[in-house]
């Protein structure tokens, strides 16, 4: 694990100095399909930081005031500021990676954001270690609101013990919400020997069917993509190695809740958006299927009920009925469709 952890800092320390510097576009980041506060956010990010962003996504969830907020493989920091802005002068951010290149730029500029953003103290910190072993980082259990990741797990030799850490530093009724690239085939095992495919995500892009497998291991039994776009390689060299794979970049969202089962069941239950989660006045999607209008009743699952009644959603959702009586297996496609590529993850 440490040879391939050691080649990706290789990558990113010091073969890659800016976005420009990629082979393909897995890991950039359209910024038109952004969430207008988002768009307005990044206008106070360091330009330094920008310069240097690899992400594939913006796994930026709403609803973040005074929230703690992990994000795991933080780079540069962009989203670790980015999230410093959401969560206010009274939230906390951490960000957490293994490269020392990256962390000197997110660290340089700590002071900068912070007069930026008007704050007396930072509200972040960044630790340098790996994503793997948050515990030996000091990450205690059940002490995040909500863990961000972007386009980075896929790097990772040990996917299942991160989304174990993940599980476990999560408070209950916490958010994992990550972005990152998957595959519609399980990847050769020599291509992530090839330190070009590593570095460039594809390498180590989780087959799609394989990552349901491990998040039901994990403990959720139920997670929502928020979109999935396609991811065009446009390199002849790389194209050569792995064009018979289909990429998509996908942001995925995760709960952690006891009460949720591995399909989704009836019970009679209504919820009603009220239009208070702040940027989202007049809809909001809990998933690429579940598009709550505000005030107009939607049938639910359980588990969609529970994800939008026992996290901090909860305040803005009114949900009618319980687990009291059960009326058999529930079709949740019938849902109104989300935009496929909305939440800024089409590169």
């Amino acid at each position: 694990m440490g040879e391939l952890q050691d080649r990706v800092k290789e990558y990113y320390g010091h073969r890659v100095k800016s976005s420009h510097d990629l082979k393909t576009n897995a890991c950039c980041c359209s910024t038109d399909s952004l969430p207008d506060y988002i768009k307005k956010a990044l206008d106070d990010i360091h330009p330094d930081i920008m310069d240097r962003f690899y992400g594939c996504g913006s796994p930026l969830p709403p609803a973040l005031e005074e929230c703690t907020v992990l994000d795991l493989g933080c780079g540069t920091g962009r989203d670790v500021y980015l999230a410093s802005r959401l969560v206010g002068e009274h939230g906390r951010v951490i960000g957490i990676d293994m490269t020392d290149e990256q962390l000197a730029v997110a660290r340089v500029h700590q002071d900068w954001q912070r007069e930026r953003y008007g704050y007396k103290e930072s509200n972040v910190e960044f630790r340098r270690g790996y994503i793997e072993d948050l515990e030996t980082l000091g990450i205690a259990d059940g002490s995040i609101d909500v863990v961000i990741s972007n386009c980075v797990i896929n790097l990772s030799p040990a996917k299942e013990q991160v989304f174990r850490e993940i599980f476990r530093v999560l408070k209950p009724g916490g958010e994992l919400y990550f972005s990152d690239v998957f595959a519609d085939r399980r990847m050769a095992p020599e291509l992530f020997e090839d330190p070009v495919l590593q570095g460039e995500c594809l390498a180590g892009a989780l087959y799609i069917e394989d990552f349901r497998r491990l998040m039901t291991r994990v403990g959720w039994a139920d997670f929502r993509y928020m979109n999935a776009c396609p991811i065009s390689i446009d390199n002849d060299e790389v194209e050569a190695k792995v064009g018979m794979v289909d990429f998509t970049s996908r942001t995925v969202r995760a709960f952690k809740l006891d009460i949720l089962e591995d399909l989704c069941e009836d019970y009679g239950q209504v919820a009603y958006y009220q239009g208070t989660i702040p940027g989202y006045p007049f809809f909001f999607d809990l998933d690429d299927h579940h598009h709550f209008i505000t005030g107009k009743p939607m049938l639910v699952c359980g588990n969609t009920g529970a994800m939008v009644g026992d996290t901090r959603f909860g305040t803005s959702f009114k949900v009618l009925g319980d687990h009291s009586v059960h009326y058999g297996a529930f079709d949740c496609s019938h849902g109104a469709a989300a935009s496929v590529c909305s939440g800024g993850s089409c590169c």
